[in-house]
């Protein structure tokens, strides 16, 4: 067997084996990154497999490539009409949040761990981002969510606090390894990054809305491959001008993701897919390249440090940057608990590494311990914790229709859903005693999981969702007649 064959048998079956067991794993509430890297662990040298693998600038690569890919995604499905109630709070959270957190496990690292002042933050800043993808697909196989406040928040915050913690550990690592780099030269250049990372994804948004809509391409399968395409240019110039790739990618996510463009369901239903496999290479890749051994070795102070960031340094740093928002102390509690730590801290771990830090071994593992421990607890237990609190909500499941729809020329209407109250004034009657608004038309209706092309003798029932073509006015004024009793 060549070696070609041998890399693509191997892959495969790796990643068969992830999927599968992360179906099985989700029935028993156990977060599928953990199963990712419990697969990689045991396929790598000192597991089952026996896979040799040790190459950080490659895990690097897959990681900055992995979250490319997840921003956009992330991007993809954000609502900005859920997001504007909690911009404050969660810029706030992302930004100051990470640099508390940094400050209070780099002086704990400081004391307990012995570290120097700088090898304690940048290890602080290095397990400061969070990952709530890990809460969401638990909450999911609960059938829960969480209140309509706290699930953006914790959202929007794991996304934007990615690129702040890119930086803050990128520019420590600098601190710590070049002579005439100083704390006062960051400051402007994390504004610098902000700025155009924002101005570069907002505009990059822009353009890929208005390039898709005008190419019109010919085989549909070349949409997911133009995407693709803009976007790794979108992450490369904005990086080269000195702004920050990561934060480029989420917001043009953003801007497209509300946007209206040709085969949206599918482009999003493929970055999804993406987003997955870039995932699960991510955390197979990371389980293969650590050693079991040195896990076992930093446990007692991995277990502290993990203790010590989950009840006290996450906590407060949520404290901080949400009471003057005016969040509840409940909410602050399920915000601090799905703070997870993922996908990021372990690829910053890796630059350490390649810079031959003489602690790198030494930070590596204990950050892939901290973000196996947050995953394991906080992951498997934040179902119970926001029951308990009573943040909870029922699961809301979006529902695809069978069909698209993009506006053209100068034409003003929108594809909306309006949700008929059970105890609206219409129930019961037909779409012809409606006597809908002038403009109105009503495409399909969402009922009980099926979908209803309708007639004019269709009769309403409470809780249907009409699926209407209109002009905003004309939508007011359909919702306010729907609302009536």
């Amino acid at each position: 067997m060549g070696p070609t064959e041998r890399v693509l048998i191997i892959s495969s079956l790796l990643l068969f084996v992830s999927v599968i067991a992360s179906k099985g794993a989700s029935r028993f509430g156990i977060p599928s990154l953990l199963v990712f890297l419990g697969i990689g662990i045991l396929a790598g040298t000192e597991g089952p497999g026996g896979l040799a693998f040790h190459d950080y600038g490659l895990v690097q690569t897959i990681g900055a490539l992995a979250l490319i890919s997840i921003l956009f995604s992330g991007g993809l499905d954000t609502d900005v009409q859920q997001i504007k109630p909690i911009l404050k709070a969660g810029l706030g959270l992302s930004i100051f949040g990470v640099i508390f957190s940094t400050l209070l496990v780099g002086g704990f690292a400081s004391i307990v761990l012995h570290f120097g002042a700088l090898e304690g933050a940048l290890l602080g800043a290095i397990v400061s981002a969070t990952d709530v993808a890990a809460v969401f697909t638990v909450l999911r196989a609960k059938n829960v969510s969480l209140k309509p406040r706290i699930k953006p928040l914790l959202e929007f915050e794991s996304a934007v606090n990615d690129p702040m913690t890119v930086f803050l550990g990128t520019g420590l690592l600098a601190l710590y390894s070049a002579e005439h780099v100083t704390l006062f030269a960051l400051i402007p250049q994390f504004f610098r990054q902000m700025i155009l990372g924002a101005l570069f994804g907002y505009l990059s948004g822009r353009f890929i809305v208005f390039f898709i809509n005008r190419l019109k391409l010919e085989f549909e399968g070349l949409y997911p491959v133009l995407t693709i395409s803009l976007i790794l240019f979108t992450y490369g110039i904005t990086q080269a001008v000195g702004g920050s790739g990561f934060l480029a990618v989420y917001v043009a996510g953003i801007v497209l993701g509300n946007g209206n463009f040709l085969k949206r369901k599918s482009l999003i239903l493929f970055h999804d897919g993406l987003a997955w496999l870039m995932q699960i290479f991510m955390f197979l890749a990371m389980g293969l390249i650590v050693s079991p051994r040195e896990l076992w070795h930093v446990a007692p102070v991995g277990m502290a440090l993990s203790l010590f960031l989950v009840f006290v340094a996450r906590p407060v740093s949520v404290a901080l940057c949400l009471w003057p928002a005016r969040f509840t102390l409940k909410e602050q509690i399920v915000v601090s608990w799905g703070g997870l730590r993922g996908a990021v801290p372990i690829i910053l771990a890796t630059y350490p590494l390649t810079a031959n830090l003489p602690e790198a071994q030494m930070i590596f593992h204990l950050v892939f311990f901290v973000v196996f421990t947050s995953v394991l607890l906080q992951g498997t237990f934040m179902a119970p914790v926001a029951k308990w609190l009573g943040m909870d909500a029922p699961l809301q499941h979006k529902f695809r229709y069978p069909l698209e729809y993009v506006p053209t020329g100068n034409l003003k209407s929108e594809l909306v859903e309006v949700r008929i109250p059970v105890e609206s004034g219409v129930v019961g009657k037909s779409l012809l005693d409606l006597k809908l608004p002038v403009g109105v038309l009503v495409v399909l209706i969402h009922r009980s999981g099926d979908v209803i092309v309708p007639r004019g003798g269709t009769v309403i029932v409470g809780d249907d969702v009409l699926l209407v073509l209109a002009e905003p006015d004309a939508v007011r004024a359909l919702k306010q007649r729907v609302s009536a009793t």
